[in-house]
C-alpha cells in the first residue's frame, strides 16, 4: 500500500484549492442567498399545502390575507436571494477566471520559457477557455450546497407528513447521485481530451496565419489547410464524442429526477387515499415532487461541472507547473563590456570563436543561413545556456550567470522576421512610450518615406502582423524599433534582405553612424553591411575561417567574392 505521503499532489487539484480558498467570502455569501433561494423555492409547496389545510378549517378572510402575505414574502425572497446570490458568485468567478489567464499568459510570455510541450496556440487556448473553466469551481460549490439544502428541506417537510416519503426523497437521491458519479468520470476524460484537441487545432491556426505569406508565394497553402482540416476534424469528432456523453448523463439525471418526482407523487397519493395523510399534506408532497425536480437537477449536474473544472486545471496545470528551460543568474555585467563568443557548438555550429570588443561595429558573413539563424538564437538566448556547447560573455560574465533582466538590458537580438503589431507605426517603434531617439531611428531605417506618406505620420494606423505594410517596409519598421531601444549591445540579423539596393546602401551608413560608440553586430551577406563594417568575420561550415575588412577580402579571397558580391 503506497504511502499518502509520499503520492505526488495532483496540480490540478492544488489550482482548484487555491482558487476556492481565496474565494471563501465571497462563496460563503453565494452560499447562504443561494441556500435561501432554494429553501424560500422549497419552503413555496409546503405553504401551499399549509394554506389548504389551514383554509379546510377556516375560511375567513383574514387568513385568506395571511396566507397572500406568506406568499409574497416567500416569491420575494427567491427574487431576491437570487439575484444577489448569482451576483456575487459571478463576480467572484469572472475575477478568479481573469486572476488565471493572467498567470498562464505570463508564464507563456515570461523571457525564459518553459520546459513543457504546447505551442502558443494550445497555451492561448488554456490561458482562456481552461482559466475560465476552472473558475466555475467557485459557482459549483456554492449551488451544490444549497441544492442539498433544498433537498434536506423537502425530506424534512415529507418526513413531517409521513416518515416514508422523506426517506424516499432521501434514498433516491443517493443513488441518483451515486449513478450520475459514474457517469461523470468518462464526462471529465473526454473533455479534457477534446480540450487537447481543440488547443492543437488553435495552435495550427496560429501557424497557418503566420505562414499564410511564405505558403501562398510558394503555393504550399492547399497542403497546410489540408493539414489543419485534419487536426480541425479531429477536434470535431471528440466534440461529438463528449456531446453524445453530456447527452446521455443529462437525459439519464432528468429520467432519474422524474421517476423520483413520480415516485413520491404516487406514494403520497396512495397515503392519503389510504386516509394516513391530510388534503393538506397531499397538495405539498404533490408540489414538492414538482419543485424538488430543479434542485435534484442542478444538484445532478454539479459532478459533471466538477469533472470539466478539474480536466481544466489539470491543463492549466501543464503550463503553471512547467518548470523553466533554464535557470537565470543573478549578475549582471560590468559597463562597456565586450561581446564574446567561445568554442559555441549548436545546430550547425561547430566550435564558433570571435569577440566584439566595446563600441567595435562587427559583420558576420555566414555561407550558410542556417548557422546564421543557429548563431542567433544562442545570442538571443533563445537557446538555454545549458543546451549548447561553448561560453558567451557579457562584459566578461557568462550569460548564464546573469539576470535576465542584464542581458535584456545590455544586449538586443533583433531577428530578419522581426513581428509587427496591431496598433500604430509609432507603437511598433517605442511600445513602452519612453524611447528618447525615436525620430533618429525611424531616419537611420529609412522608414521617414512611410511616415511622410501618411497625413497622421507615425501616429499611422498598423494592422495585425504589419497587413497593410509592404515587406520592406515592415522590415524597416522592425529595424527601426531594434535601433530605437538604444541598447548597449545590438545584434542585428539579416536587417535589409527585404529593401533595394539603394535604400540597402543609405541604411548601412546611416546605421553605422548611429551606433557609433555602441557594441553591434550584424549577421548579414549585404554587401553594403559589410563594407560598413570596422571588420568582417566569415562563418563557414560553422566555423569562422576568414577576418579582415570587406574590401580586402574582396581582393583576397575568391569565395568571399562569390558569396556576397551581387
Amino acid at each position: 500500500m503506497k504511502n499518502p505521503d509520499t503520492q505526488r499532489p495532483r496540480p490540478g487539484a492544488a489550482i482548484l484549492r487555491t482558487a476556492l480558498r481565496r474565494n471563501v467570502g465571497a462563496m460563503a455569501a453565494g452560499t447562504v442567498l443561494m441556500g435561501l433561494y432554494q429553501a424560500a423555492e422549497t419552503a413555496f409547496p409546503i405553504a401551499l399545502g399549509l394554506i389548504v389545510e389551514h383554509t379546510m378549517r377556516d375560511r375567513g378572510l383574514g387568513s385568506l390575507g395571511v396566507s397572500i402575505g406568506a406568499l409574497a414574502v416567500i416569491i420575494t425572497t427567491v427574487s431576491l436571494s437570487w439575484r444577489f446570490g448569482m451576483r456575487v458568485l459571478q463576480k467572484a468567478n469572472t475575477t478568479e477566471a481573469h486572476r488565471w489567464r493572467v498567470r498562464v499568459a505570463a508564464c507563456g510570455l515570461q523571457p525564459v520559457a518553459r520546459d513543457v510541450d504546447l505551442k502558443s496556440g494550445e497555451i492561448l487556448t488554456i490561458a482562456t477557455e481552461d482559466a475560465d473553466q476552472t473558475a466555475d469551481i467557485i459557482e459549483v460549490v456554492p449551488l451544490l450546497i444549497s441544492s442539498l439544502v433544498a433537498v434536506v428541506v423537502a425530506a424534512v417537510a415529507l418526513s413531517l407528513a409521513d416518515l416514508r416519503l422523506g426517506l424516499l426523497v432521501i434514498a433516491g437521491t443517493v443513488a441518483i447521485l451515486s449513478v450520475l458519479a459514474v457517469m461523470s468520470r468518462r464526462i471529465g476524460a473526454s473533455t479534457q481530451e477534446q480540450q487537447a484537441r481543440v488547443a492543437r487545432a488553435g495552435a495550427k491556426v496560429a501557424d497557418l496565419i503566420i505562414g499564410l505569406r511564405p505558403l501562398h508565394g510558394f503555393g504550399g497553402n492547399h497542403a497546410a489547410f489540408g493539414s489543419y482540416r485534419e487536426v480541425s476534424t479531429d477536434a470535431k469528432r471528440q466534440a461529438i464524442t463528449v456531446a453524445r456523453v453530456n447527452g446521455a448523463y443529462a437525459g439519464t439525471a432528468l429520467a432519474l429526477n422524474a421517476v423520483l418526482a413520480a415516485a413520491v407523487s404516487l406514494t403520497a397519493g396512495w397515503l392519503a387515499f389510504e386516509g394516513r395523510i391530510t388534503v393538506g399534506e397531499l397538495v405539498m408532497a404533490v408540489g414538492l415532487a414538482q419543485f424538488i425536480m430543479e434542485p435534484l437537477k442542478l444538484f445532478s449536474e454539479m459532478p459533471k461541472y466538477v469533472m470539466i473544472a478539474r480536466a481544466s486545471a489539470e491543463r492549466m496545470a501543464l503550463v503553471l507547473g512547467a518548470p523553466p528551460v533554464a535557470t537565470p543568474g543573478t549578475e549582471r555585467p560590468g559597463p562597456g563590456g565586450a561581446l564574446e563568443v567561445e568554442d559555441v557548438r549548436h545546430g550547425t555550429l561547430q566550435g564558433v570563436t570571435f569577440t566584439v570588443a566595446a563600441g567595435e561595429f562587427v559583420a558576420i558573413a555566414s555561407y550558410q543561413p542556417r548557422a546564421a539563424a543557429d548563431l542567433a538564437s544562442v545570442l538571443a538566448v533563445n537557446a538555454a545556456p545549458g543546451t549548447y556547447g561553448g561560453a558567451v560573455r557579457i562584459g566578461g560574465r557568462e550569460i548564464g550567470d546573469l539576470s535576465v533582466e542584464a542581458v535584456r538590458e545590455h544586449l538586443l537580438v533583433n531577428p530578419y522576421d522581426g513581428e509587427v503589431f496591431a496598433g500604430t507605426l509609432r507603437t511598433n517603434i517605442d511600445p513602452s512610450g519612453s524611447g528618447r531617439s525615436v525620430e533618429a531611428a525611424v531616419e537611420a531605417s529609412l522608414l521617414t518615406d512611410v511616415v511622410a506618406l501618411h497625413r497622421q505620420g507615425l501616429d499611422h494606423p498598423v494592422r495585425d502582423r504589419g497587413a497593410n505594410l509592404s515587406g520592406g517596409q515592415r522590415q524597416r519598421l522592425s529595424l527601426a524599433r531594434a535601433l530605437a531601444a538604444d541598447s548597449e549591445m545590438l545584434v542585428l540579423h539579416d536587417p535589409t534582405t527585404a529593401v533595394d539596393a539603394v535604400t540597402e546602401q543609405l541604411i548601412a551608413r546611416n546605421v553605422a553612424k548611429l551606433r557609433r560608440g555602441r557594441t553591434t553586430l550584424v549577421i548579414t551577406s549585404s554587401p553594403a553591411l559589410l563594407d560598413a563594417a570596422d571588420r568582417v568575420l566569415v562563418l563557414d561550415g560553422g566555423v569562422v575561417t576568414a577576418e579582415d575588412t570587406h574590401r580586402n577580402l574582396l581582393a583576397d579571397d575568391a569565395a568571399y567574392c562569390r558569396a556576397v558580391a551581387r
